[in-house]
């Protein structure tokens, strides 16, 4: 039987590094507890954080479910690929690329918690703008 999502990044959690695995740990609870409506699995090697509710159809390709997507190589980043969207006004989300996408930088355990605030806000403003 195949694994859940929340198992599969159970799994990967666990075979981090400290203090790494804790500060993605805590970003993990973070997110999830934001809105019932968020599911987490392992999408391009990472732990990804999605959009479970009912959507308009649209090209698979856009990835317009996906909210958050880690990025864990020698660094703790959080991609937005759609991020533009949000109007953030608390200056969490970082970068002006084309494509749409922004990013958040994390330090450490204090950083997490100095933006846990600013990050739920990003996400429930995230949510509020799927097109359903």
């Amino acid at each position: 039987m195949a694994k859940s999502g929340t198992e599969t990044v159970t799994a990967y959690i666990q075979k981090l590094e400290e203090p790494t695995a804790a500060i993605v740990e805590a970003l993990r609870k973070i997110i999830l507890s934001t809105d019932p409506e968020i599911g987490e699995e392992i999408k391009w090697n990472a732990p990804s954080f999605y959009y479970t509710g009912e959507m308009k159809p649209f090209n698979p390709k856009e990835h317009k479910r996906y909210i958050i997507v880690m990025n864990l190589h020698n660094r703790i980043l959080m991609v937005l690929p759609s991020g533009a969207k949000v109007n953030d006004t608390s200056g969490l989300l970082e970068g002006d690329y084309t494509d749409g996408r922004r990013l958040i930088k994390i330090t450490g355990m204090n950083d997490v918690k100095n933006k846990e605030a600013a990050l739920r806000k990003v996400i429930s403003d995230w949510l509020k703008l799927v097109e359903k």
